[in-house]
């Protein structure tokens, strides 16, 4: 598991329900601030369509598990302990949630659309989901400024010598985001600044941090409870907003993919996490046969509960990222097919999957094949979204 999804927002908004529906881990919920206090890491699955049925073959995984041609590949999720605005100041948890939220890839923020609890968590009426945003977004970036005014001060220091580049000390400080110098560079001269921080006011150097962050920690936000009328009313307000055109929104109810995932545990109905339709496959009571057609007409007018779809968002679009096959141009003897499947970096090539798989095959790195054209490639051939590569390696 190449990638780490990062769940996060206020507290009482139903992200530990998203998390237990994704994961069906069982951790605690409840309409109460801080319900999680340590972060909460699952197992969660992407799904992408299997490559076995090209082969005339039906695929063995080693993880995750393949589901009539669909192949549920495993993530990483964490559920990061509630925030509160002034996390970034230490206030509630947010030396720790700030902590922790740095090992994310990719942020999937939990937002309650009914804007039933106010920033805090707490009951209340008429709250807008925007001020949810736009809280999360400042923190994120005043914790981004603060890394950011001290890679300033190692270049005023000299810590690279008189002829240092700003670039090279703002890359160090903020190592931990993963930013190369040259994307550094790149942010700074889109913004139309000086290469020179002496020339930068306090808006220019806000926007800075802001811009690192947003191409640093994308962001999906799960638009929760819109199973209800209450957050359906608040969607065109909010989506249409053009302040927030940089976010890409997924209408969700993570109760009712729970609820859809419980019922398939059971066998009292046929669900496949994602899907647009599920079938009752025993006698319910009334009542929860009644739920049950409430949830239909709900994935049915928004194309799913949102909550596998959140998660693929989040790694495919929002990190433009990959799904490739290892697999063999000869079948196995011992009936094994396209065991794996792993998510990796747009324009990952051959090589770099090589190395992903194992240090000794990457510097063993003969040549690959695509195993779909029987094509030999080079080390340098990009890979496509599930391509099936077979690597020959002198290791």
């Amino acid at each position: 598991m190449s990638y780490k999804i990062g769940l996060v927002g206020k507290p009482s908004v139903g992200k530990s329900t998203f998390f237990n529906a994704a994961t069906m881990n069982d951790v605690p919920e409840g309409a109460y601030p801080f319900t999680t206090i340590d972060p909460s890491m699952g197992e969660a699955y992407v799904r992408v369509d299997c490559a076995a049925p090209e082969f005339e073959h039906s695929c063995t995984p080693n993880h995750g598990y393949c589901d009539d041609g669909v192949r549920f590949v495993p993530t990483k999720l964490v559920d990061v302990a509630g925030l509160v605005p002034g996390a970034h100041e230490g206030k509630g948890l947010g030396n720790q949630f700030l902590s922790d939220l740095n090992e994310a890839d990719v942020l999937i923020h939990v937002v309650d659309f009914t804007g039933e609890t106010d920033l805090e968590g707490e009951p209340t009426e008429d709250h807008d989901p925007r001020e949810d945003i736009e809280f999360l977004e400042n923190e994120l970036d005043m914790w981004y400024l603060d890394v950011l005014e001290k890679g300033i001060e190692r270049y005023r220091s000299g810590y690279h010598g008189e002829n240092g580049d700003i670039e090279a000390d703002l890359a160090e400080q903020l190592s931990a985001f993963k930013i190369s110098e040259e994307e550094i560079k790149q942010v700074i001269l889109s913004l139309d600044l000086e290469l020179d921080p002496d020339a930068w006011d306090d808006d220019d150097r806000f926007d800075l941090a802001r811009e690192i962050r947003i191409r640093t920690k994308p962001m999906v936000i799960a638009a929760n409870k819109m199973d209800t009328e209450a957050a359906q009313d608040n969607w065109e307000t909010v989506t249409e907003d053009p302040d927030y055109e940089h976010l890409t929104f997924v209408p969700v109810s993570a109760h009712a993919e729970k609820a859809l995932k419980n019922g398939a545990e059971q066998d009292v109905l046929d669900y496949r996490p994602g899907d647009t339709d599920f079938e009752v496959t025993a006698d319910l009571p009334e009542e929860k046969a009644a739920g049950l057609e409430e949830i239909r007409a709900f994935i049915d007018d928004f194309d799913g509960t949102g909550v596998q779809q959140a998660l693929e968002t989040a790694l495919f679009e929002e990190l433009d990222a990959i799904a490739v096959f290892p697999g063999a141009r000869k079948p196995q003897d011992d009936g094994t097919f396209l065991q794996d499947c792993f998510v990796l970096p747009d324009g990952s090539t051959a090589e770099d999957f090589a190395y992903f798989l194992h240090t000794d095959i990457g510097d063993g790195f003969l040549h690959a094949h695509d195993v779909r054209s029987q094509r030999q490639i080079g080390a340098d051939t990009e890979l496509d979204h599930r391509d099936v590569v077979e690597i020959t390696t002198t290791n």
